[in-house]
């Protein structure tokens, strides 16, 4: 059987601190962070020992092909992640006369590209023994992580914001998951009583310093990158446009890319462009302010999915090292992006047509590039017209443990 060759953890901050593989370092790197800014890690591999052979096979869906470049993987999770399509984009390219393609990841098993980060996070927690998982979220990544937890056999709890769409918390519900509504302020507390308390796995971030998020979690992002390589005939792209909140994906795919040129097979990194809600943008703000990390007030978008106020670390690394930028999409720029999208037959979430507009401003603004130029869209558009079936609202806690533990208990007969 093929094994993974991941070999420890390194952090992303100031000295590059290595650590052991277990157990995943959710709340970022110990001895690099700050009280302003938490530094995540990502993980290592012995990379002398990937075989030549392993970007011999096509891109189809399963993330088991890449088992030796991923981090340990729970074999009975596998629900056919990956291997998406990679569609030519005809028009709404600006006048570029170049190749513009969408990588489409609403074809993943629950219709978004988080499927790639929840086969590993969640593993994480099924091969290391957690009683359960817990997320923050209210829309993909909630959804994604309580469909590997109930292929895993854990309990699942979800945090979605006070006023979710009830048809999403329903989807959520759907897979056996815990649902609990949380203002904005408490989730971390709330998370970390749940992980601390409780012995739950968190898949989504605990830390308020910048986002740091689970280090196994981006690995699977790197999957795209394989995948686009081979799509496109055994060479990169020379820019990928990914819609960015907090940037786990951007960073996914850099890292991917950066991989196949440390191998050998891939001469350059393409550019990477993180497109972002223009009315908060924080990677946009780190980058011209010189920081790791930016906070934003919370201004309203439609851009629900990537409508952070927060930057990420990673993100400002994968757009630095190859070259790229953050692009600010304006709510209109996206409805725009997905009645394209629409029009060449892909039905996208608003937030997730942030790639195809970031592209469109950079070429109307001079960008030209030397060889084809992916678009990332990231979800289906469909969720939000979900049919409402078992749709209540979910009950509300806050960060105080004894009425966390309360409504497990009377709500879901979880035994806590």
């Amino acid at each position: 059987m093929i094994r993974s060759l991941a070999i420890g953890q390194i952090s992303l901050g100031t000295g590059q601190y290595r650590y052991p593989l277990w157990p995943p370092l959710t709340e970022g790197c110990p001895r690099s962070s700050t009280s302003e800014i938490a530094y995540p890690l990502t993980v290592d591999y012995d990379y002398s020992r990937v075989s030549a052979g392993l970007f011999d096979q096509p891109a189809l869906p399963g993330l088991d092909r890449w088992t030796p470049l991923l981090p340990p993987l729970d074999e009975r999770l596998a629900l056919g992640e990956g291997g998406t399509a990679l569609i030519p984009l005809e028009g709404g390219a600006g006048g570029w006369d170049g190749r513009l393609y969408i990588k489409d990841e609403s074809r993943n098993p629950t219709w978004s590209h988080k499927d790639r980060l929840n086969r590993c996070a969640v593993s994480a927690a099924a091969l290391s023994g957690s009683a359960g998982v817990v997320v923050a979220s209210s829309g993909n990544h909630a959804g994604s992580a309580a469909a590997y937890a109930a292929r895993a056999g854990l309990p699942c709890v979800a945090l979605v914001s006070a006023g979710a769409p009830l048809e999403v918390q329903a989807w959520i519900r759907s897979y056996g998951a815990v649902v609990l509504q949380v203002e904005r302020e408490a989730r971390w507390s709330v998370m970390r009583q749940i992980v601390r308390q409780l012995g739950y796995h968190p898949v989504s971030n605990l830390t308020e310093g910048g986002h740091t998020g689970h280090p196994f979690g981006p690995e699977g992002y790197k999957s795209i990158a394989y995948e686009l390589f081979l799509q496109l005939g055994r060479r990169p792209p020379a820019a990928v446009f990914v819609p960015t909140g907090y940037g786990e994906l951007l960073f996914g795919v850099w890292k991917g890319f950066a991989e196949l040129q440390r191998l050998g097979l891939s001469p350059t990194v393409p550019r990477m462009f993180a497109c972002e809600p223009a009315a908060r943008a924080p990677l946009f703000q780190a980058l011209a302010q010189g920081r790791p990390v930016a906070a934003v007030p919370a201004r309203p978008t439609r851009a629900v999915s990537i409508a952070t106020t927060v930057s990420g670390y990673r993100a400002l690394l994968a757009v630095q090292e190859s070259g790229g930028w953050a692009i600010r999409v304006t709510d209109a720029d996206l409805v725009a992006s997905r009645e394209g999208l629409a029009r060449a037959g892909i039905w996208a979430e608003l937030s997730a047509a942030a790639g195809l507009a970031g592209c469109r401003l950079a070429l109307d603004q001079g960008e030209r590039f030397d060889g084809p130029v992916v678009c990332i869209s990231t979800a289906s558009g469909f969720k939000r017209w979900a049919d409402g079936s078992g749709a209540k609202p979910a009950p509300q806690v806050s960060d105080d443990l004894f009425e966390i533990n309360r409504v497990l208990r009377s709500h879901y007969g979880l035994d806590v």
